[in-house]
């Protein structure tokens, strides 16, 4: 006997059902970027993605290790640029990617829009650090009427605070929360691998260290530094105190080579890459995949032989180094705070080896293998 009551319910609510399910898409998912907002996305609907810049590479290879780059369309050229030694290892494995679209800046006035709509682009990943240029120069709001989707991360500014939020959400938007999930296991593992041992450090105990922001880049001009942010926010983590952090707030200033005279802290680190393909002239200490260890030693000699700088502490006692520069925005700058620790505090971390860590990095999450310096340490 059919019953009457639920054929009467069912011809209601089948009108109900259907708007439904012609209105969303069952794999329409709501995320909530590091900027706070809140974006409704279809990740099986993301088949062409531009990064703000190149050097997010360095996150989606830890979500895809077999395709990184495969939705990528366009880019900022700044890998290319800043990192070529970075850029030429994943264009060995994954050579296609010479043919993704350099689109400059996006916040640049000859940014072409148009060229990123052809591109069929359907979502556009940016950093933190310039939501306010998105916003002042309307890039946000033209990517929104275009119908393309933005989410933003964060590598850089708070970099302990937003990459497991960062890679949860990015899991989310590119359907590979198994992979997010994996790494960030991985990376509160080696966080957590220093804090429980620098967490018993007394304030008297920590040295002060001071960070040169890209040590050299421009011959003869000295010195940026980071405040209590990025590197200086490592610093801290790795049981140091940051010199910046207590000079001026927000990420990054200029300092007078003189205050350092001064002050003569404990430790002196410089970030160090390849920027002499971008500018030849350089005396940065060149780090990264292609880098060796004799002309680490070269460069970073020089930076110490600076006038003035044989005088101070760091030099004297042999601590002073060199850290690669993009560390700085790398989802596994955990890497660099284990050396750190492992600098401030041999004897605590005599057993930790960052050299393996960053081997056995590649061979679990990346697509391709590690090579090159890193970090040196005067001689």
């Amino acid at each position: 006997m059919l019953n009457l009551k639920f054929l009467t319910v069912s011809k209601v609510l089948a009108p109900v059902l259907l708007t439904l399910s012609c209105g969303l898409s069952a794999a329409m998912i709501e995320v909530t970027d590091i900027a706070g907002r809140k974006v409704n996305i279809d990740p099986d609907k993301v088949k062409n993605i531009v990064l703000g810049e190149g050097r997010l590479t360095y996150t989606l290879a830890l979500l895809d290790k077999e395709q990184p780059l495969a939705r990528v369309v366009g880019w900022k050229d700044d890998l290319v640029k800043y990192d070529p030694d970075a850029y030429r290892k994943y264009l060995q494995v994954f050579p296609e990617i010479k043919d993704i679209e350099n689109l400059g800046s996006p916040y640049a006035g000859d940014f072409s829009l148009e060229k990123v709509i052809t591109l069929d682009t359907d979502l556009f990943i940016l950093n933190l650090g310039k939501l306010l240029n998105a916003q002042e120069s309307g890039l946000l709001e033209k990517l929104e009427k275009a119908g393309i989707k933005v989410v933003f991360v964060d590598f850089r500014q708070r970099p302990t605070q937003n990459t497991i939020p960062s890679m949860l959400m990015l899991g989310k938007v590119l359907g590979r929360e198994a992979e997010a999930n994996k790494f960030v296991d991985y990376y509160v593992e080696q966080m957590r691998s220093i804090s429980s041992v620098v967490l018993q450090k007394k304030l008297e105990e920590r040295p002060i260290v001071f960070i040169e922001r890209a040590a050299g880049i421009n011959p003869g001009k000295c010195c940026n530094t980071f405040g209590a942010a990025n590197m200086g926010r490592l610093v801290d983590e790795a049981g140091g105190i940051n010199w910046g952090s207590r000079k001026f707030p927000g990420f990054s200033g200029k300092v007078n080579p003189e205050v350092i005279f001064t002050d003569d802290p404990d430790y002196i680190i410089g970030t160090g890459a390849n920027w002499a393909e971008a500018r030849p002239n350089t005396q940065a200490v060149l780090l990264g995949y292609e880098a060796t260890e004799a002309l680490a030693q070269e460069r970073l000699q020089a930076l110490a032989d600076r006038k003035g700088w044989p005088e101070l502490k760091a030099v004297k006692d042999k601590n002073f180094f060199s850290i690669y520069h993009q560390f700085y925005n790398s989802p596994y700058h955990f890497i660099a705070l284990q050396t750190f620790a492992k600098w401030f505090y041999p004897e605590d971390f005599k057993n930790l080896d960052p050299k393996a860590k960053f081997k056995e990095l590649h061979d679990k999450f990346l697509p391709i293998d590690a090579s090159g310096v890193f970090w040196h340490k005067l001689k």
